[in-house]
């Protein structure tokens, strides 16, 4: 009996530790447009996690092609699914492409964040620049509307996702807009502090 009793308190313990996981929700940049999916930053950012002997789950629901709408209506499926604890949103690079309403798409990123944090989960938001031809009056509001929603709801944020790989042609796609495999180690280091530091605030 007490044998019997010990397993089943092991069970328990052992059940009752979860590993963390990571949701991505992103567009092509973070799906890997061009590219097979090992080679994304996504992937390489759960290989050094794997490397650092961090029980970590991560899941990649990027999409090509994905808009902050799509991704709200995605969202509250996902999160009943895997159960995050972090939360990468990476997402409004294709609002911006199509010359959407800044103030919808800063609204639909802000219900991602407040629907990620009724269900326990943190948010890293992960910012990105539209091309120059846009116009200023446009891709300066678009730009700075991260660091607004990051201030507003205290999150860990990352200026521009492409820093470092956008302005060297060698490292972007020919279309310009999506970077190579070769650039998605440096899009790794841009991400990478910020989840070293939601993963040790998550820590107990």
């Amino acid at each position: 009996m007490r044998r019997i009793a010990l397993v089943l308190t092991l069970v328990l313990l052992v059940s009752g530790l979860q590993a963390n996981t990571l949701l991505v929700m992103g567009d092509s940049l973070s799906a890997g447009y061009g590219m097979s999916p090992e080679e994304t930053w996504v992937a390489l950012m759960e290989e050094r996690l794997q490397d650092n002997d961090q029980d970590i789950q991560v899941v990649n629901a990027s999409i090509s092609g994905e808009t902050s709408m799509g991704g709200l209506q995605r969202l509250p499926a996902l999160l009943e699914r895997h159960q995050p604890d972090i939360v990468l949103l990476e997402l409004g690079a294709n609002d911006g492409l199509r010359g959407f309403p800044i103030a919808g798409i800063q609204e639909n990123l802000a219900s991602m964040i407040e629907i990620s944090h009724q269900a326990n989960a943190d948010v890293i938001i992960l910012g990105i620049r539209i091309p120059p031809n846009f116009g200023s009056r446009y891709t300066e509001p678009f730009f700075n509307q991260f660091a607004d929603l990051a201030e507003q709801y205290d999150l860990l944020y990352l200026p521009f996702l492409l820093d470092g790989v956008a302005e060297y042609h060698s490292l972007m796609q020919a279309d310009g807009l999506h970077p190579k495999a070769e650039a998605q180690p440096i899009i790794l280091e841009n991400v990478w502090p910020l989840v070293e530091k939601a993963l040790g605030q998550r820590s107990p």
